[in-house]
């Protein structure tokens, strides 16, 4: 269900601007633009392409409109006076255009508030890939004062000590990189720990 409603979601400007697309050339390179945007929303909310969900929601149903205005400004070129019939089609696209943006910017403030408290623990994507040879055997989180981690313990196959599966990793030091670009400002850290009996990679929040 959430997957239909990420795709209709996604393809809703293109249909907005087939409805008041006036000429040929302008309303095909224009909605050629918004599917391709489509398709890429849509990757990024399949996990086709890692990037942060909110954000791409966000600069999607900003930009969408803008670009639909500009094709509506170039056509507008080729006709005085439009008809009274597409200036109601024209005020309807404006208004559902403006609603889908305003409920994507309150959910993403929503996000972005519940962010701040530190409840939730990164993705297991967020965990680094596995060189050959070493497995990962048990996942789960962590949550302390600090906030919370996701956890996974991995073993060496080859018989490695601890100290050379952490250089196996590459994790002698621990990895930070931005989590998103507008709504969520935190660092997703990455590291592992000896902690005696086993090797531990982590995933936390770094602010």
């Amino acid at each position: 269900m959430l997957t239909i409603v990420g795709i209709l979601f996604a393809v809703a400007p293109a249909i907005v601007w087939l409805t008041i697309t006036r000429t040929r050339s302008v309303g095909s390179m224009v909605g050629a633009v918004l599917l391709a945007g489509a398709g890429l929303l849509i990757s990024i909310q399949q996990d086709w392409i890692d990037a942060p969900r909110p954000d791409a929601h966000l600069v999607f149903t900003a930009l969408a409109p803008l670009l639909i205005a500009c094709g509506a400004g170039l056509e507008g070129r080729h006709e005085e006076r439009p008809p009274q019939e597409w200036i109601s089609r024209r005020n309807g696209a404006i208004g559902f255009l403006g609603t889908q943006f305003a409920l994507t910017l309150v959910v993403g403030l929503l996000y972005a508030l519940m962010i701040s408290e530190g409840s939730d623990a990164p993705s297991s994507k967020a965990l680094p890939s596995l060189p050959p040879g070493i497995t990962m055997v048990d996942v789960g989180t962590s949550c302390g004062s600090g906030g919370c981690s996701r956890l996974a313990t991995v073993t060496s196959e080859a018989g490695l000590s601890h100290p050379e599966v952490i250089r196996e990793l590459g994790l002698q030091q621990e990895r930070c990189r931005a989590s998103g670009w507008l709504l969520d400002w935190r660092d997703v850290c990455v590291g592992a720990r000896d902690n005696g009996e086993n090797v531990t990679i982590y995933a936390s929040w770094g602010y």
